[in-house]
């Protein structure tokens, strides 16, 4: 099949997605959209180049672009949570599209979690109606496409224990993104012998014309 043809095909099975990386406190984060909503949300690699790198192999058809205005206020959102501040996120809209039907009700019970609160897999799956589903519970949370939009940073395994996390620094991270709201699950000692303190960064404008790089 010719390139064209190909592309053409699957222009017509997936929604147009764009794609824009931001500043936040903890470093470089990616986003994606399609006019749904939020497609994807990237945490921060080791560089820029490395947050680029994952975004698109996640998303490979995304196109770079500079957030329209309902993004930017995601990204304000993002940015605002990162530095330390109570920002919900829970009124950010979700391509959720190609999200199973089984993640996408997990995924609106974590919604509800507020900032510097936690819930566990079995009670997310006690509020889906039926406790033996955490583990499938805690596997949703691993495919969980937009991190922050749909909060997994706050669903915890049972008996205080943190649980898995799919971005870069695993469960180092979640625990530092914890530590940013302030939710100490476990008690005050979960923390610290964590590299968790953030360094506030000045958040950089969004461009008044398309441009490659970090906005």
């Amino acid at each position: 099949m010719a390139a064209p043809e190909r592309a053409c095909q699957i222009s017509l099975i997936m929604p147009q997605q764009n794609y824009a990386l931001f500043e936040t406190a903890i470093g470089a984060c990616g986003i994606v959209w399609s006019a749904r909503g939020v497609a994807g949300v990237q945490l921060p690699e080791k560089d820029a180049a490395a947050t680029r790198a994952r975004l698109i192999r996640r998303h490979p058809w995304a196109l770079e672009a500079i957030p329209p205005a309902d993004v930017r206020r995601a990204v304000d959102g993002i940015v605002r949570l990162l530095a330390g501040e109570r920002c919900d996120l829970n009124g950010v809209a979700i391509d959720d599209g190609a999200i199973p039907a089984f993640n996408r009700r997990v995924y609106a019970v974590a919604r509800a979690i507020p900032p510097g609160t936690t819930m566990t897999y079995g009670e997310i799956a006690e509020r889906l109606g039926d406790k033996t589903l955490a583990r499938a519970v805690g596997q949703a949370m691993g495919e969980n496409p937009t991190p922050l939009g749909v909060p997994c940073h706050r669903v915890l395994a049972a008996n205080g224990k943190s649980g898995g996390f799919s971005a870069a620094g695993g469960v180092v991270t979640k625990l530092r993104l914890l530590s940013i709201e302030g939710a100490q699950p476990g008690g005050p000692t979960l923390f610290e012998t964590l590299p968790l303190a953030a360094r506030p960064r000045r958040s950089r404008s969004f461009p008044r014309k398309r441009e490659s790089g970090v906005l």
